[in-house]
């Protein structure tokens, strides 16, 4: 789970450059996509801290992996299931640089430890 702040403004608007994101980011954690990246634009008229972003998953084999963002903060937060595993380093790298983001609160957990595999 990765919390991104100082991210670009006009990338976390952008439907297909998240999209693309999302595609991208599977292919290079060598991870078989099994849906098409759903992302949803939604906005809120509530006077709550969330103003509206893009919400988006994509189907990987191994589970998914989810995007929201939070525009008006320049926040955003992705969350990576996976049964395989994969390189924490590489995934944050591409995020900073994808994004262009300033700093990235990280946690991992190991799921499912009592799973026999």
């Amino acid at each position: 789970m990765l919390d991104c702040y100082g991210c670009n403004n006009k990338k976390l608007k952008n439907k297909s450059f998240i999209s693309s994101f999302l595609k991208n980011l599977t292919k290079l954690l060598d991870m078989k996509q099994i849906s098409k990246p759903f992302v949803i634009p939604y906005k809120t008229n509530k006077k709550t801290f969330d103003k509206g972003g893009i919400s988006a998953v994509i189907l990987i084999a191994t589970s998914h992996i989810s995007i929201h963002t939070f525009p008006q903060n320049n926040y955003m937060n992705i969350d990576i299931f996976s049964c395989k595993k994969f390189s924490r380093r590489r995934v944050e790298n591409f995020v900073k640089k994808e994004f262009g983001v300033k700093k990235i609160e990280k946690r991992y957990t190991l799921r499912g430890k009592m799973f026999k595999r």
